[in-house]
C-alpha cells in the first residue's frame, strides 16, 4: 500500500517532465512522508503497540490494581474521619495540617503536571484532524473555562449554605427566646462602653440587642476559646455580647468546608474515572505495573486530603461515609468498565482522543484551582499559619514535598 501511495504521487512528475535533480529530490522527499503517514494511519487504526501485550498477564494487574487502589483511597479518606475523634489527629490539630499541606502538593501536581499536559498530548495527537485541534490550544482553554465554572458554583454554593445555615441558626435562637420570658434579658442602656462610642448592647440604629441567656453564655464561652486577634490570643475592639460577629464566622466557614468537599470530590471523581479507564483498556503489563503504584500513591493522599474537608465540614456520619466509599469506588470501577471494552476499545479513535482530552484538560482546571484556592490558600494565609513560624516551615517543607514527588511519578506514570 505504501509503494501505490509512492507511486501516484511520483505520476504527476514523470507525465509532465521534470528535471534529473528535481526527480531525485521530489522522491526523496515523498518517500520519508507517505511511510510517515502510512504509519500513523496504521498505528491509529490498531490502536495499543503490541511491543509489550500480554492479555493474561494484564488481567491479572488489573485485579491486583483494583485492590490496591481501592485499599490505598479507602485507607486516605478514611484517616481524617476517624482521626476526628482522636486527639493526635483531630483537624485543628498541626499534624493534620501539615499532612494537608502534602495531600494539597499532590492535588496541585496531579492537575498541571498529570491532568492538563495527559489532555494536551490527547489532543495533539496526529491520529486526530488537523482543524480544528491543531488550530488552537484546547487544552488550556478547557482548564480556564473549569476553573472559572469552578469559582461560579464555588461563590453560589457558599452563598447557599450560608443564607441555609443562617436561616436555621435564626430558627434555633428564636426557640430559645420564646417558650419562657425568664430565658430572655434586656441589655439596659446604661452600662459597659466600647471602643466606638456605643454603649454595651446597643445596635447600630440604637436599638436594644435582646439575646436568650442560655445562647449568650454557651456563645461566651465560645468567643473565650476561639481568639480572632493577634496571635498572643488577646482579641481587642470587640464585644463578647454580640453573637452576630461569631455566629456569622461560624457559619461562613460552615457553609465554605460543605462546598469545598463537595467541588473537590467532583473534581476528583471526574479524573478518577479517566485513569480508571485508562487503566482498565490497556493490555501492556509494561504500562500496567508503574500505574499501580502511582495511582495507589496518588489516591491515598487525595483520599486524605478529601477526607479531611469532609471532617471539617460535619457531615452526619452517614453522609460522610457515602462520600467516602463513592471516592473510594470511582478508580476501580473505571478500571473494570475500561477492562470490559478493553477488546474493542480504540485509545488511538478521534472520539476517544477528544473525549479524554477534555476530561483531563477540564479536571486539570479543577483540580488547580481547588489546590491553590481552597486548599493551600486557605491554610497557608489563615492567622493560625501566620502566627506558628515553626508550623509554616513544616507546611511548606511537605506542600512543595507532595508536589514534587507527585511530579517525579510522571517519569513511570
Amino acid at each position: 500500500m505504501i509503494i501505490v501511495d509512492v507511486l501516484w504521487k511520483l505520476f504527476p512528475l514523470y507525465s509532465f517532465g521534470s528535471e534529473r535533480d528535481s526527480l531525485s529530490e521530489s522522491i526523496l522527499q515523498i518517500i520519508p512522508e507517505t511511510m510517515a503517514a502510512s504509519t500513523t494511519k496504521i498505528l491509529c487504526d490498531a490502536g495499543e503497540s503490541d511491543l509489550c501485550r500480554d492479555d493474561s498477564a494484564a488481567f491479572l494487574l488489573k485485579f491486583v490494581a483494583i485492590a490496591s487502589i481501592l485499599l490505598a483511597g479507602a485507607a486516605g479518606v478514611a484517616i481524617p474521619l476517624i482521626g476526628r475523634n482522636r486527639r493526635f489527629l483531630q483537624t485543628e490539630g498541626n499534624l493534620f495540617v501539615a499532612a494537608k499541606a502534602f495531600a494539597a502538593g499532590v492535588i496541585l501536581a496531579t492537575g498541571f503536571v498529570h491532568m492538563l499536559a495527559g489532555g494536551t498530548e490527547a489532543l495533539s495527537n496526529p491520529c486526530l484532524p488537523d482543524y480544528p485541534w491543531s488550530k488552537f490550544p484546547f487544552p488550556g482553554f478547557f482548564a480556564m473555562v473549569a476553573a472559572l465554572v469552578t469559582l461560579l458554583v464555588d461563590f453560589m454554593g457558599t452563598q447557599y449554605y450560608e443564607r441555609k445555615q443562617e436561616r436555621n441558626l435564626a430558627a434555633g435562637e428564636a426557640a430559645v427566646v420564646e417558650p419562657g420570658r425568664e430565658e430572655t434579658a434586656v441589655v439596659p442602656v446604661v452600662g459597659e462602653r466600647v471602643n466606638d462610642n456605643k454603649v454595651f448592647g446597643e445596635e447600630d440604629g440604637g436599638g436594644i440587642h435582646i439575646v436568650g441567656i442560655r445562647a449568650h453564655a454557651a456563645h461566651h464561652r465560645h468567643s473565650h476559646s476561639n481568639s480572632h486577634g493577634t496571635c498572643d490570643g488577646h482579641a481587642h475592639g470587640h464585644s463578647h455580647g454580640h453573637g452576630h460577629v461569631h455566629g456569622n464566622s461560624d457559619v461562613e466557614n460552615g457553609a465554605r468546608h460543605v462546598v469545598v468537599s463537595q467541588i473537590l470530590e467532583l473534581g476528583i471523581v471526574s479524573h478518577s474515572i479517566i485513569i480508571g479507564l485508562s487503566l482498565g483498556v490497556s493490555q501492556s503489563p509494561c504500562t500496567i505495573r508503574p500505574l499501580i503504584a502511582a495511582l495507589s500513591f496518588h489516591q491515598f493522599f487525595e483520599g486524605f486530603a478529601l477526607g479531611g474537608c469532609i471532617s471539617q465540614a460535619q457531615f452526619r456520619n452517614k453522609s460522610a461515609t457515602i462520600m467516602a466509599c463513592f471516592f473510594a469506588l470511582t478508580t476501580p470501577i473505571g478500571i473494570g468498565i475500561g477492562t470490559a471494552v478493553a477488546s474493542s476499545f480504540n485509545s488511538h479513535s478521534p472520539g476517544a482522543l477528544v473525549t479524554e482530552g477534555i476530561l483531563d484538560s477540564m479536571s486539570a482546571g479543577i483540580l488547580v484551582y481547588m489546590a491553590l484556592v481552597d486548599l493551600i490558600a486557605a491554610d497557608f494565609l489563615s492567622k493560625r499559619m501566620s502566627c506558628n513560624v515553626r508550623l509554616q516551615v513544616v507546611s511548606y517543607i511537605m506542600l512543595f514535598l507532595g508536589a514534587g514527588l507527585m511530579s517525579a511519578l510522571a517519569i513511570w506514570a
